[in-house]
């Protein structure tokens, strides 16, 4: 823990106090974990091709991602490691929401390494059956639910904000937990989905996680949340820590996930980045704001669920293909067309997400 060790030499160094500061061990933080990606990529895709745990491609998909077959996944585990361990050193290490963050993160990144692992290691096709999996992730983000529930320490905790309004704060109640509930298992699978395309989910989530630092950034701050009229949640700027992690590592993960990809992240990634994502969210007041900005996470799981539904009531496709990003791939497009204007659609939400910030 650098930054406990940090704050005992400030007593007899004052150089040390810079340490104090929020914003310097963010980048400290994202400076980390993008290191420890980097180093520890190589050896990672190494041991997952000796394991022979490559990607199983569908054979009714695009022909062009026929190619991939074999390439190593649970690439995941690297940006867990690195989050984790940049974390535990430049966060502080007695306040409760990093804590819940990084639980949801291990706990979400646990079912899916074992949902990898029954696939690619042991070669069950069926991996862990999805009702088993739904229901871990149900327990585990019901469990974080209710802790943030019955830990809150101040209205703003647990009532809904609606962004563009300055008034508008309804009190939940227990509906917070439903809602919080929705977010991490939600937005969890929502991750999971776009996961198709070499450093198609890596890059959203590196941006949204960069922007929600900056709200927990500007949450934990009394003089900022109050001029800002955002909810002021006393601790929520630790978690600014986090998201440099996830950025950092994020970045780190993507050298080698970028087209063509060296390695797959895996459902060990998609699903701890995706409810951590949404835990945090969930923190700092910020629902309908991450809605927004990873709206391409959205449009991926509304594009299944309409491919379902539609298929089901009259027979017939929507889509060529979901999620919607193989419809375009169908279409002809090629992969790294689909992958960067996905990104560029990624930053356009960003942006609009941190422009509530003063537009109220």
């Amino acid at each position: 823990m650098l930054y406990e060790l940090a704050r005992w030499l400030s007593g007899y160094v004052s150089a040390f106090h810079l340490f104090q500061y929020i914003t310097l061990r963010t980048i400290l933080s994202a400076l980390t974990a993008l290191l420890i990606s980097l180093a520890l990529g190589p050896a990672l895709i190494r041991r997952l091709s000796a394991q022979k745990a490559g990607q199983v491609i569908r054979s009714d998909g695009p022909q062009s991602h026929l190619s991939k077959a074999g390439t190593p996944t649970m690439g995941g585990t690297l940006i867990i490691l690195a989050v984790v361990i940049a974390t535990l050193l430049w966060a502080d290490p007695f306040n409760r929401y990093v804590w819940v963050v990084l639980g949801v993160t291990l706990a979400f990144g646990a079912v899916g390494f074992y949902d990898d692992y029954k696939k690619l290691i042991l070669k069950d096709s069926r991996g862990l059956p999805a009702r088993w999996k739904y229901l871990w992730q149900s327990l585990f983000g019901l469990a974080a639910a209710l802790t943030l529930y019955y830990t809150a320490d101040v209205p703003a905790a647990t009532a809904l904000f609606v962004p563009l309004f300055k008034t508008v704060a309804l009190p939940l109640g227990f509906g917070f937990v439903v809602i919080a509930y929705l977010m991490i298992v939600g937005f969890s699978n929502a991750v999971n989905l776009t996961d198709g395309l070499d450093g198609l989910a890596i890059m959203p989530s590196v941006l949204v996680a960069v922007a929600l630092g900056i709200f927990a950034y500007l949450s934990g701050n009394a003089v900022f949340s109050s001029y800002l009229d955002i909810p002021g949640i006393p601790g929520a700027g630790e978690l600014a820590i986090y998201c440099g992690a996830l950025a950092g590592a994020g970045l780190g993960f993507l050298w080698f996930n970028t087209y063509p990809a060296q390695v797959f992240m895996g459902d060990v990634g998609a699903l701890a980045i995706g409810a951590a994502l949404g835990c945090i969210a969930v923190i700092v007041r910020q629902e309908i704001v991450l809605l927004i900005m990873g709206g391409v996470f959205v449009v991926e799981t509304a594009s299944v669920m309409l491919q379902v539904a539609s298929f089901k009531l009259t027979g017939k496709r929507i889509f060529r293909m979901a999620p919607i990003h193989h419809h375009f791939e169908l279409k002809g497009w090629p992969e790294p067309r689909v992958i960067v204007r996905f990104w560029i659609i990624s930053v356009m939400l960003m942006l609009i997400g941190l422009a509530t910030l003063k537009v109220r």
